[in-house]
C-alpha cells in the first residue's frame, strides 16, 4: 500500500467510481445488461479509437498520462472477448482514416468519420458474436456551440446506417453515448436497440467506469440532470437561443423540466431525474414535520430486487400558483443511499427551508416587490426517482402570504418584453400565457456613486504583507502605502503561461511587478479548469470526468472525495486557484460548454459546486465558480446580451452561485464575457457588488474571463478597466505585462478624469491581498504552515522536476535573448525545456551556431525543436558536419509566452551560441486582436 500523500492510483479509483455512478441507463430490454460472463462482443463505432475524455477548449485541455476508452477497458477484462474479425477490419480502416483534429482554436470537428457497416457485414459478424455494442461519440466546447445538424445534435447518415444494420442483425444491441451533453434521441424508437446508456465524457478513467457498469460490477445509478425532449424545437428557449446580438428569455423561470412538467409533458422522451437500474427499489415517505421556517421528513428506501445497488431519492415541491405563477414541480432536495444488498433498507433524512419554497416577486403583485415570498396555499412534497414521482411525503399549508427575504431591485431589464406565465385550465393542466416584464426603475451605477468607499490612509511606510498576517499592521494601513501605479498593476493579472508561476498555467496575479514583490506580495497562480489542471507546457495532470457526468451520479460525497484528490494535485502543482467549477445552467441542449456545467436545474448545480469546493478546500486551494452569470451559449459570447427578468435571474441563474457562496465557502468568482440587462457582467455593480458581496456576504476575489470587455452592452471595450474596477471586479485577466500595460487599459487616464477613484482601486487591491494571504502561495513564501507543500515536493519524480528546471529565455527591450549553451543537455535521449517570454509580440527566429563533434563521419545527430506540443523543425547533422554552421528556425506569430523543447535523440552536437531574436514587431496587431475577440 502506497504511503504517498498524492497517490494517483487512489485518485484514479475514485474517478473510476464517479464515472460508473454517473452513467445513465435509459433502456435495458430483456436484461441485455449487464453483459454475461464469457460474452463475445462485436464493438462497432469510431469512438473506440478516439474516446472523448472531455469537451474542447479551456475546459478540456488537460495533458494526461493515459486515457482508457471503452475498447481498452473491454480488452483488459478476461471475462469478455472482442470479435477479432470486426476488430481487425476497424484496425485496417483506421489507417486510411486518421483522426481529424481541425486547425486552430475551436476548430475540432464535433464528430469523426464512421466506417460504413453494410447489412451483410453486420450479419456476418453477428454469427460470431453474442452482443453488439455501438459507440457513438461527440465533442463540443468553448467558442462553438453544438448545432441542430448531423454530426452534432443529430446522428449522421453513417451512424443511422450502422444502427439500422446492426440492430437488424443482432438479437441484442447496446448503444453507448460518449458525449458531453444530451443529443437527439428519436432514433431509439426507430431502431429499438436493446439497451441505451449515456456514458458521457469520463476523463482518463472513462472506459474503466463504463466497463464496471457493462459488467455489472457497479449497478447503474446515474439519473438525468436534463430533460430529453422529442425535438429540439420543443425546448422553450429554442426560439431565443443562438443570437449574436441579443437573446431574450421569454420562457422566464420555465427552464427545462419546469417548463415541460407544467406545460408539455407529452413532448418528453425521458424526464428529468430518470435512469434505470439492474435492481428495483421501493421508496416510502415516513415522518413529516413542517414549521414556519423549516421542514423535515424521512424516506425509507428498500432494495426489492436481486442485485445490490444504490438508489437516488429526489424530493420535489409543488407550490401554489397564487398571483405569481409557479412550475408544477421544483427540486428541493436529493440523496443517495449506500450500496444496499437485496432486502436491505436505509432511511434518508431531508430538510428544507421556507427560503427554498419561496418565489421572487419582481413586480410587487403580491404586495412585496423585490422580495422572496411564500404565497398563501398548500405546498405538496413528492419523493421518488424522477420528476414524475407520485409518492407524497407531506403537505405544508401557508395560511397567508409572507415575506421570506426582502431584497432590493437589482439587475432588472431595461427593455420591454413579455415572459411566460401559466394559466390554470379546468382539467388541471396549464396553458402558456405571457405578461409584461417589470423594467428597471433605477440604475446600479447611480447607487454606486452614492456608496463610494472611503480612502484607506496610514502614516506608515515599508510595510510588508507579512506584517498584516502577523497583526503588526492592518490591511488598510498596508494598502494605503501603495502608489497609484502599484494599484494599477495589482489589478492586472498576467498570462497566459506567465514565467512567474507554474509553467503553462493560465494566469498570474498579485506581486506581478518588482515593487509589489518588494512589499511582500507573492505571485499567485490560477489555471483551467473544470476537467482537470491545464498546463500548456505539456506537464501531465489527471483528466477528470466532466461536469455533466459527475452531476448525473447524484453522489455529493463521492464528488467531494474526488475533489479532495483534485485539490491535492492543484496544490502539488503550486496552483492556488482552479478555474472551475463551471456552474452555468443548461438552458438549451446546444450550448457548447454544457459538458463543463451540471444541469438545467439550479439546485443540482449549486450542490455539485459546493461538493467540489469543499473537496478542494481541504488542502487550502479553491475553485473559481464561473461564469457569473447567464453564460448560456458560446455563439457571440463576447458581445451578446442576455435579457431576462429579475425573477428568472434570481431563481434560475443566480441560485446555484448563491448556494456555492453561502454553503460552499466560495471565495473566487469569474464573470462572463457577455452582458446582462444593459451591462457587461465584468462591469455590473449590481451583480458583483450589490448581489454577490452585499446580499450574499461574499468575501473573496472576482476576476474577469480572459481578455473580457468592460462597459455597457453593445459598447464593450477590453481597455475599459475603469468600468471593471468600479464594479469591484478585482482582477482583469489577462495582460502580457502589468507594468508595461500591454493592453493599454484606461486606468491612468480614468483616475485623472475622476472616472475611477483611488479608493476603488484600493478596495480591489485589499481583496486581492487578503485572498493571497490565505492561500498556499503565501505559506510557501513565508515558509510557514507549508508541510504539505514540502511533502508533495519530496514525492515529485524526475519528469515533474524537469518542468521546475526550465531555462528562462526572456527577450529584453532590444528584442534579443541569449541562451547559455551550457544550460542545454545535448546527451543522447536528453530534453531541455525553455520558457520563452517577451515584451513585444511579433515574429521571432531562433538562431544557433552548431557543429558535429562525433567520432564517426557516418554518425547522424538529430535535434527536434518543439513549440509547445508541436514539432517546429528537425535538424540533423552528420559526422561530416564538423565545421561551425548557422541554423535559423522561424517562430512566427508569438503572441504570448510559450514553451520550447529541444530533444536530442543522439549525442554529438556541439552548440557555440544560441539566440532568440525579434524579426518583426506585431504588437499593435495582437493588441487589437485580443481587444476585438468575438467581433466580426
Amino acid at each position: 500500500m502506497s504511503n504517498k500523500l498524492f497517490d494517483v492510483e487512489k485518485f484514479a479509483a475514485v474517478a473510476r467510481r464517479a464515472v460508473a455512478e454517473g452513467i445513465v441507463l435509459l433502456k435495458n430490454d430483456d436484461n441485455a445488461l449487464p453483459l454475461k460472463k464469457g460474452a463475445k462482443i462485436a464493438l462497432f463505432g469510431r469512438s473506440q479509437f478516439n474516446y472523448y475524455k472531455s469537451g474542447t477548449g479551456s475546459g478540456g485541455m488537460v495533458n494526461t498520462a493515459y486515457v482508457v476508452g471503452v475498447r481498452e477497458a473491454l480488452e483488459s477484462d478476461d471475462r469478455f472477448s472482442l470479435n477479432a474479425k470486426l476488430k481487425d477490419t476497424y484496425d485496417e480502416w483506421i489507417k486510411d482514416h486518421p483522426y481529424e483534429l481541425g486547425e486552430g482554436w475551436a476548430a475540432e470537428p464535433w464528430f469523426q468519420e464512421e466506417m460504413p457497416i453494410s447489412a451483410d457485414f453486420a450479419k456476418e459478424i453477428s454469427e460470431e458474436s453474442d452482443v453488439a455494442i455501438v459507440l457513438i461519440g461527440r465533442t463540443a466546447g468553448e467558442d462553438q456551440d453544438n448545432s441542430n445538424k448531423q454530426g452534432s445534435y443529430l446522428l449522421t447518415d453513417d451512424e443511422r446506417e450502422i444502427l439500422k444494420n446492426v440492430t437488424a442483425a443482432f438479437k441484442q444491441t447496446v448503444v453507448l453515448l460518449n458525449v458531453g451533453n444530451i443529443i437527439d434521441m428519436k432514433w431509439v424508437e426507430e431502431y429499438n436497440p436493446s439497451a441505451v446508456a449515456y456514458i458521457w465524457q469520463g476523463g482518463q478513467e472513462g472506459g474503466n467506469g463504463a466497463l464496471d457498469v457493462l459488467s455489472g460490477d457497479v449497478n447503474p445509478t446515474g439519473r438525468l440532470t436534463d430533460t430529453i425532449a422529442r425535438d429540439i424545437t420543443d425546448y422553450p428557449s429554442d426560439a431565443n437561443f443562438g443570437g449574436e446580438k441579443c437573446n431574450i428569455q421569454q420562457e422566464d423561470i420555465y427552464v427545462g423540466y419546469r417548463y415541460f412538467e407544467t406545460f408539455a409533458k407529452e413532448k418528453v422522451l425521458y424526464p428529468f431525474g430518470f435512469g434505470l437500474s439492474y435492481t428495483t427499489f421501493s421508496i416510502e415517505a415516513k415522518k413529516f414535520e413542517g414549521e414556519d421556517d423549516k421542514g423535515y421528513f424521512t424516506v425509507t428506501v428498500t432494495n426489492t430486487g436481486k442485485r445490490k445497488g444504490q438508489q437516488v431519492v429526489q424530493v420535489y415541491v409543488s407550490k401554489p400558483q397564487g398571483v405569481l405563477g409557479n412550475p408544477v414541480r421544483e427540486l428541493i432536495a436529493f440523496g443517495k443511499t449506500k450500496e444496499l444488498e437485496p432486502g436491505e433498507s436505509q432511511d434518508l433524512q431531508f430538510t428544507f427551508t421556507s427560503y427554498q419554497l419561496s418565489s421572487f416577486d419582481d413586480s410587487g403583485v403580491t404586495g412585496h416587490k423585490n422580495a422572496y415570498v411564500l404565497q398563501e396555499g398548500e405546498y405538496t412534497f413528492y419523493v421518488g426517482d424522477n420528476v414524475r414521482c407520485e409518492e407524497i411525503a407531506g403537505v405544508y399549508s401557508a395560511a397567508e402570504t409572507r415575506v421570506a427575504k426582502q431584497l432590493s431591485e437589482v439587475l432588472a431589464p431595461v427593455v420591454d418584453f413579455e415572459r411566460m406565465k401559466p394559466v390554470p385550465q379546468e382539467d388541471g393542466t396549464f396553458k402558456v400565457s405571457y405578461e409584461p416584464v417589470p423594467k428597471a426603475t433605477i440604475d446600479g451605477d447611480d447607487i454606486r456613486k452614492n456608496n463610494m468607499p472611503q480612502e484607506l490612509t496610514g502614516n506608515k511606510s515599508g510595510l510588508k504583507l507579512l506584517d498584516v498576517f502577523d497583526n503588526k499592521c492592518t490591511m488598510e494601513e498596508f494598502i494605503s502605502q501603495l502608489s497609484n501605479e502599484e494599484l494599477f498593476c495589482i489589478v492586472r493579472g498576467e498570462g497566459m503561461s506567465s514565467p512567474k508561476v507554474t509553467p503553462g498555467c493560465g494566469g498570474a496575479f498579485g506581486g506581478v511587478t518588482d515593487s509589489l514583490l518588494e512589499k511582500g506580495i507573492p505571485v499567485a497562480c490560477c489555471t483551467d479548469g473544470p476537467s482537470g489542471i491545464r498546463m500548456d507546457c505539456g506537464k501531465k495532470a489527471f483528466a477528470m470526468p466532466n461536469g455533466a457526468c459527475l452531476a448525473s451520479g447524484w453522489n455529493l460525497e463521492l464528488s467531494e472525495e474526488l475533489y479532495n484528490w483534485e485539490g491535492l494535485e492543484v496544490r502539488k502543482n503550486k496552483v492556488d486557484v482552479l478555474l472551475g467549477p463551471g456552474m452555468n445552467i443548461h438552458r438549451h441542449p446546444l450550448n457548447g460548454r454544457n459538458f463543463e456545467y451540471f444541469s438545467e436545474d439550479p439546485y443540482v448545480t449549486g450542490k455539485n459546486a459546493i461538493a467540489q469546493l469543499k473537496g478542494m478546500h481541504k488542502y487550502g486551494v479553491t475553485g473559481t465558480i464561473k461564469h457569473f452569470a447567464l453564460n448560456t451559449q458560446e455563439t457571440g459570447r463576447h458581445t451578446v446580451e442576455h435579457v431576462a427578468s429579475a425573477r428568472a435571474i434570481r431563481e434560475i441563474y443566480l441560485k446555484g452561485f448563491e448556494m456555492a457562496v453561502k454553503e460552499g465557502g466560495a471565495h473566487a468568482v469569474m464573470t462572463t464575457y457577455g452582458s446582462v440587462n444593459g451591462y457587461y457582467t465584468s462591469s455590473s455593480y449590481d451583480l458583483v457588488t450589490r448581489i454577490l458581496r452585499e446580499e450574499w456576504g461574499f468575501d473573496g476575489i472576482v476576476m474577469t474571463d480572459w481578455w473580457a470587455k468592460g462597459g455597457k452592452s453593445y459598447h464593450g471595450d477590453n481597455s475599459n478597466m475603469a468600468a471593471i474596477v468600479r464594479a469591484q471586479n478585482d482582477l482583469y485577466m489577462v495582460t502580457g505585462n502589468a507594468e508595461l500595460n500591454t493592453n493599454k487599459d484606461n486606468l491612468e487616464e480614468a483616475i485623472k478624469t475622476g472616472d475611477i477613484t483611488r479608493e476603488e482601486l484600493q478596495r480591489c487591491a485589499a481583496n486581492i491581498c487578503k485572498f493571497i494571504m490565505n492561500k498556499p502561495v503565501f505559506a510557501r513564501y513565508i515558509d510557514r504552515d507549508n508541510e504539505i507543500d514540502k511533502k508533495l515536493a519530496e514525492e515529485a519524480d524526475d519528469e515533474e522536476l524537469a518542468f521546475d528546471k526550465m531555462v528562462l529565455c526572456d527577450v529584453d527591450e532590444t528584442g534579443v535573448a541569449t541562451i547559455n549553451p551550457a544550460d542545454i543537455n545535448t546527451g543522447r535521449n536528453s530534453t531541455t525545456m525553455f520558457t520563452v517570454s517577451f515584451k513585444e509580440r511579433g515574429d521571432y527566429k531562433l538562431k544557433m551556431t552548431v557543429r558535429a563533434n562525433a567520432t564517426s563521419e557516418l554518425a547522424q545527430i538529430p535535434l527536434s525543436i518543439f513549440r509547445d506540443k508541436l514539432l517546429v523543425k528537425m535538424i540533423t547533422l552528420t559526422g561530416e558536419d564538423s565545421d561551425w554552421q548557422t541554423i535559423e528556425v522561424p517562430f512566427d506569430a508569438c503572441a504570448m509566452t510559450f514553451f520550447m523543447k529541444f530533444y536530442f535523440a543522439q549525442d554529438g552536437m556541439e552548440i557555440k551560441d544560441i539566440k532568440f531574436e525579434l524579426v518583426k514587431s506585431r504588437e499593435e496587431e495582437f493588441r487589437l486582436m485580443f481587444a476585438r475577440m468575438g467581433e466580426e
